[in-house]
């Protein structure tokens, strides 16, 4: 099973909000996932992001990839 950290698009049109969530990597983006781990919300000025760091280093260590943008919110964060 290919886990990934990525994000799952969830708001209205044109009012996007994302989940941060750990999902096997065939599973459809917005799908089934196997754990939420946090939020982000690009629409507020500056954009919010809140992530669980000991849950996304505990996905990390088992072996989870995380996409190039959610690389970015955890280096953000200082998860990674």
């Amino acid at each position: 099973m290919a886990v990934k950290i990525r994000l799952r698009r969830m708001g209205a049109k044109k009012a996007p909000f994302y989940r941060v969530v750990v999902a096997d990597s065939r599973y459809p983006r917005d799908g089934r996932f196997v754990e939420e781990i946090g939020y982000y919300d690009p629409t507020k000025e500056p954009s919010v992001v809140k992530i669980d760091a000991d849950k996304a280093k505990s996905w990390i260590s088992k072996g989870a990839q995380p996409t190039d943008t959610v690389k970015e919110l955890l280096k953000k964060e200082g998860v990674l």
